[in-house]
């Protein structure tokens, strides 16, 4: 099976949205995202989408910084 190697890229439509939504709240991106996968009937879909996929990043980024 082929890996796409651009999921990324892809997974991004607007970049910098959820960023903006964190200054927005006075909060980090990383404590933002926790806020948001902790009370997930609080915000839209989409929020919470964004959120979780700031978390996986996150989690990447860790592992290919070393």
């Amino acid at each position: 099976m082929a890996e796409d190697k651009e999921w990324i890229q892809k997974a991004i439509k607007h970049p910098g949205a959820f960023t903006a939504k964190a200054e927005k709240a006075g909060t980090s991106v990383r404590e933002y995202a926790s806020q948001v996968t902790a009370n997930p009937d609080r915000y839209d879909e989409k929020t919470v989408k964004q959120a979780r996929l700031a978390k996986t990043l996150s989690k990447l980024r860790k592992r290919k910084g070393g």
